[in-house]
């Protein structure tokens, strides 16, 4: 009996990692996943260990994988894997971290490097060599705040790197880069030649620091023996180049033509629109795909899930209860007193800048607000005020893409939020478009075995990928009755922003400082009588 074709995806994301095996049908063989956690030392602050969470885990779920390959009638022909990104990682001349890893645009602390390098260079320069203006998601006022900050690390160091590019660097020894993720490198990176701008890049570190930048499904080198002994990967297996989370997402889901849009419902959301040309907005981030020929304009939120989940948390403690008795989750509680709410939530909207927001805003130092509370709002209207904000971000990131002329024709929903059919609906009901979710869910992981098989040879284009992988289970279609409403309320949650933004950087300003009234413990700011009055 021949034996199967094999393939291997893993992803490293924000809260775990997953991976997992497939046949070349794109049949989910096994599955894998690690949860881990996300270090927050300071407001506005996200780290990760390098060592201690992405390489882990890596090592956790190869190890766990091969265990049930051994188990079929297979061989493992290729591996991928894609993390969280831009990521910014220094390494010593022994390729060890010199430090927890700077995460992506949820990590704000480079603010200042951000004003300075764009004076100091030029913002149209950046954006006519980069594709991009510099926020929090680039790499480069990072590298610039490391280089201030721990100077003497700094002298150590000899590799800047990405999540992917370490992981690649474990399992084969090769630091390089996809061209999808190396723009986000800002301002380093040429968007038009594919290669690092010396100039740009010396003025912050020399530039045999950056990996080489490679297409995502190039092989990127092979599993060397320390690592296959960490691992249990066989010596010698093809590692792809692989990419950012949300690119092998993309991929995954079947977005590969012009016009096609992922939406990524996860601790972030995350836009992909897939493009035959460059389409630059000063808003959004301009790149390559993970696929040659094609372009790409991409967009995100700092919170969805995240700001879902931290209601929860903080707010779901009845529902998490009753839960429990009635065998149905949190979250599953909270989206039924959600769905008893009219949409617009009786007039109440959220601005979901509870980190800071990324597109199109681009303001690190934004803050979350709900306005329009009164005495018959409940914690039910309050959590699809919620959802909605990220219907409302939504629909303004896709607005902004149909102003380079950039309209998707086909929205694709992925992500761990698509288990959510209320808030997709709210997503469909406030952009006034449909969205497809594909029939097989398991995400990024799903893609980079994807990229495992055009790097081994086994595929040549992605026609597998749209004819047998990514078929789609249902379509979200929206709800013309939501129309009026839902267009009156997103009126006002873009006028808030304006109106408020000097508040808020005041009442971030403030919290940087420690502007927080502490009362000593058994001590009152007032006296009983006053408090009953």
């Amino acid at each position: 009996m021949p034996r199967d074709q094999i393939l291997m995806g893993i992803d490293v994301g924000t809260s775990s990692s997953k991976g997992l095996i497939t046949n070349l049908k794109g049949e989910v063989l096994g599955e894998h996943a690690v949860e881990h956690c996300l270090e927050i030392p300071r407001p506005g602050w996200a780290e990760q260990d390098a060592d201690a969470v992405w390489w882990r885990d890596v090592c956790l779920i190869a190890n766990s994988l091969m265990d049930r390959i051994r188990g079929l009638n297979g061989d493992l022909i290729g591996v991928a894997c894609s993390a969280i990104g831009p990521t910014m990682l220094p390494l010593d001349r022994n390729g060890s971290p010199l430090r927890r890893s700077i995460l992506y645009g949820i990590d704000t602390r480079a603010t200042a490097e951000i004003e300075e390098l764009t004076d100091a260079l030029g913002a149209e320069r950046i954006y006519q060599v980069t594709g991009q203006k510099l926020t929090s998601q680039s790499v480069g006022p990072k590298v610039l705040w490391y280089k201030r900050h721990e100077p003497a690390n700094y002298e150590r160091t000899a590799k800047i790197v990405t999540a992917s590019t370490y992981l690649v660097y474990r399992l084969t020894g090769e630091f390089v880069v996809d061209n999808y993720t190396a723009p986000s490198f800002s301002p380093f990176f040429n968007l038009e030649r594919l290669s690092w701008e010396s100039e740009l890049v010396e003025s912050i570190c020399p530039v045999a620091w950056l990996p080489d930048p490679k297409w995502a499904a190039d092989i990127a080198g092979f599993v060397t023996s320390r690592a296959a002994e960490e691992t249990g990967l066989p010596v010698g297996l093809p590692v792809a180049v692989g990419t950012v989370d949300a690119a092998a997402e993309a991929l995954s889901a079947g977005v590969t033509d012009p016009g096609d849009l992922m939406v990524m419902y996860g601790t972030t959301l995350f836009l992909i629109q897939v493009l035959d040309s460059y389409r630059r907005h000063r808003d959004l981030w301009a790149s390559v795909y993970c696929l040659s020929g094609r372009a790409v304009l991409a967009a995100g939120m700092a919170t969805a899930g995240a700001l879902i989940n931290w209601f929860r948390q903080e707010f779901g403690r009845v529902e998490h209860d009753e839960s429990s008795r009635i065998g149905m989750d949190a979250y599953g509680s909270l989206s039924m007193a959600a769905a008893r709410v009219p949409p617009g939530s009786d007039a109440l909207i959220t601005l979901p800048y509870f980190s800071g927001e990324r597109t199109p805003i681009n303001d690190p130092y934004a803050r979350g607000l709900i306005l329009g509370l009164t005495l018959k709002h409940s914690r039910g209207h309050i959590y699809r005020s919620f959802l909605e904000a990220v219907g409302y971000g939504l629909r303004h990131n896709v607005e902004a893409m149909i102003d380079v002329g950039a309209r998707p024709r086909r929205l694709v929903a992925v992500g761990g939020g698509t288990k959510n059919a209320l808030w997709l609906q709210i997503g469909s009901d406030i952009t006034g478009m449909a969205q497809e979710v594909p029939a097989q869910t398991v995400g990024a992981a799903y893609g980079d075995a994807y990229l495992a098989g055009l790097a081994a040879g086994v595929f040549q284009d992605t026609e597998p990928l749209r004819r047998e992988w990514s078929k789609i289970e249902k379509v979200v279609e929206p709800d013309p009755r939501t129309a009026t409403i839902y267009d009156e309320l997103y009126d006002v949650y873009r006028r808030l922003y304006p109106l408020v933004r000097d508040e808020m950087h005041e009442l971030a300003r403030l919290s940087e400082q420690g502007h927080t009234l502490h009362t000593p413990l058994g001590e009152s700011s007032g006296t009983e009588q006053e408090m009953r009055d």
